[in-house]
């Protein structure tokens, strides 16, 4: 049995190093500051997306030309002053603090950079009304900011680079959902495995605090207000079950056309004209994205946010071609090099799925299956499934679904896993690739065609 520390011995132990609370309130102080960059960065892309709206509904014809054009001038200037800032930000974060990574090298995946190109572009990307969520780029965004930390830590400093990541990705998750549980789970779960990062009680304090600079701003507000559900039954067993494989069958095969496409190992024409001519496939894809967008008369441009709220709340109706073609959005849109998150679009299509299975069954308590499909929707994507029904529990105010949702997540990420390889674990080995040089030999363990969009 361990004995019991002497109290002011321990005391003066802690206030006797001056470099230990120095390292503690520049870690916390970064905290602040990465928190309230994603509150901006999330002031940003709401604009930005309302400006497109603006446009889309005075003249419908206008994303036929100003998505192409935007995607390629993306693509183009992410490929030209920023590679590091393509695809989701949070494959970016996890090869950062892969063990073997030289911290020189660090700078190719998160560095003040790549936030603020990372910012810029994903903006840019939502001004476009491209399908793309930025709570993946704030996992990026923050950690950028937490990692510039490092230079201003005393020497001798306990707070480690790999600490500082981990931190700084799970706020990104914490401000932009405004979910500080979330945050801490999304460390523990996707980010790290190591048990002296999650225990370690600074770092914890620093992400709870930056989804405190969300709170501060916004309010104690859920993300998409409150859910109303009605007391739960056996009839909701089946339908909810229903629900959950549904999410994993088409979560897993979303994740699987993820890594695959964005992989580039199909010799398919579409690979090959990706990697021959990336800007005039961007525009191309940018295209297709304003051609669904148009025939599904605005539904599947943005995030989802909107069109997701609208479900929850009951104020609105969705499409039976909704999650098919806000699929085929957010697919090609990631596949196009932009800067793209992916949370927000899951969790548009979870809803929209959930919201269908509940006409089809005749279900009356729609906005439970609604929240059940969220959470499974996530979870098979990206295969972290307390992380996504935490995120779900808290955006939605579903404490009276904790169990459901908990439920729905685990089905739904078990089926995912017969289907795809984890999505961001195998989108950070290609983001590895990034650090072989030309013409040398693959990294080992390294799927081959890889490229710095994934």
């Amino acid at each position: 049995m361990r004995p019991h520390p002497h109290v002011f011995s321990a005391l003066r132990q802690e206030l006797y190093d001056w470099r230990l609370w120095t390292g503690r309130g520049v870690v916390l102080a970064f905290a602040a500051l990465a928190g309230l960059t994603v509150v901006a960065f999330t002031w940003l892309t709401e604009h930005a997306l309302a400006q497109f709206f603006t446009l889309e509904k005075r003249f419908w014809w206008a994303p036929l030309l100003w998505v192409p054009f935007s995607t390629a001038a993306i693509v183009w200037l992410t490929r030209r002053f920023a590679p590091g800032a393509a695809g989701s930000g949070i494959p970016q974060v996890m090869a950062a603090i892969t063990p073997d990574v030289p911290a020189a090298s660090r700078s190719l995946f998160v560095s003040m950079h790549l936030s603020l190109a990372k910012i810029g572009l994903t903006a840019w990307g939502l001004l476009a009304g491209l399908s793309l969520g930025r709570e993946g780029p704030s996992v990026q965004i923050a950690a950028g900011v937490m990692h510039h930390a490092r230079r201003w830590l005393p020497s001798g400093s306990q707070v480690s680079d790999k600490g500082l990541l981990v931190a700084g990705g799970a706020a990104g998750i914490a401000a932009a959902f405004n979910t500080p549980l979330g945050g801490v789970m999304f460390a523990i779960e996707e980010l790290t495995r190591h048990p002296e990062e999650r225990s370690n009680g600074l770092l914890l304090s620093a992400i709870v605090l930056a989804g405190l600079m969300a709170v501060s701003v916004y309010g104690n507000a859920t993300y998409f207000g409150v859910i109303r559900i009605a007391p739960l039954g056996i009839d909701l067993l089946l339908p909810g079950l229903l629900v959950a494989v549904c999410s994993g069958v088409a979560g897993g095969l979303f994740a699987r056309l993820l890594v695959v496409s964005l992989a580039g190992r199909s010799p398919d024409i579409f690979s090959r004209f990706r990697q021959l001519a990336p800007i005039r496939f961007a525009a191309a894809c940018g295209l297709a994205v304003a051609v669904l967008g148009v025939v599904s008369q605005g539904d599947t441009y943005g995030s989802g946010y909107g069109h997701t709220r609208a479900l929850i709340d009951g104020s609105g109706e969705s499409s039976p071609l909704y999650v098919l073609l806000k699929f085929v959005a957010t697919w090609i849109t990631a596949w196009s090099g932009v800067p793209a998150g992916v949370f927000a679009p899951s969790l548009a299509l979870g809803a929209a799925l959930g919201n269908d299975i509940a006409l089809l069954t005749g279900t009356a308590n729609s906005a439970t299956l609604i929240a059940l499909g969220m959470a499974g929707f996530l979870a098979a994507v990206t295969q972290a499934p307390l992380t996504a029904f935490i995120i779900v529990m808290e955006m939605v105010d579903g404490h009276a679904l904790v169990l459901s949702l908990m439920a729905s997540a685990l089905v739904a990420s078990g089926v995912s896993r017969l289907i795809s390889a984890p999505l961001y674990a195998s989108l950070a080995t290609l983001q590895l690739q990034r650090l072989t040089p030309p013409g040398s030999p693959e990294k080992k363990g390294a799927p081959k065609g890889s490229n710095s969009s994934s």
